[in-house]
């Protein structure tokens, strides 16, 4: 009996931890949320004020990091997301909802998960870095948008680099 005692040792410590590894990996699954954007904020590509520009800006998480990286317009950060060096090591992507925001100032109450957005791409509305991808949350406001500013419609898988 006295060499059983170890045996379920063994086994109580390794349940144990594979319990706790199980509990880490629930709380990294957590998606984080957009944080509002002072107007004192850079860019992380481009290093301008983010705050002094129209138009819809992002923001995203890193797999890595918790700290969130926050982009002037939404070119910026498609070109930081398809650069073939980041493109895998993204987790959670915010952009603003132009259907529900002011061109001029978006709000921050009104992000969306740039993965599910609809983008209109070729538009008269400029933002930080001239052209833009606005993004929309359903695809109503997306063609609303195109045909009041010209453009054509995209989802966000189908925005490869050369278009941007």
């Amino acid at each position: 009996m006295k060499k059983l005692y170890p045996l379920k040792l063994l086994l109580l410590t390794l349940l144990t931890m594979q319990l706790l590894a199980c509990g880490e990996q629930n709380a990294d699954s957590q998606p984080r949320q957009a944080v509002a954007m002072a107007r004192a904020d850079e860019c992380h590509l481009c290093g301008m004020l983010i705050g002094t520009f129209p138009g819809p800006k992002g923001e995203l998480y890193t797999k890595t990091s918790d700290t969130v990286k926050k982009f002037c317009s939404t070119r910026d950060l498609f070109t930081f997301l398809l650069d073939p060096e980041y493109r895998h090591q993204v987790k959670e992507i915010y952009v603003h909802d132009m259907s529900k925001s002011p061109w001029e100032a978006p709000l921050d109450s009104h992000f969306i998960d740039a993965r599910s957005a609809w983008y209109v791409i070729g538009s008269s509305k400029t933002g930080a870095m001239g052209k833009t991808l606005a993004s929309f949350g359903d695809e109503a406001g997306a063609q609303a948008f195109a045909k009041a500013h010209g453009g054509t419609l995209y989802r966000f898988e189908q925005i490869p680099l050369a278009l941007l």
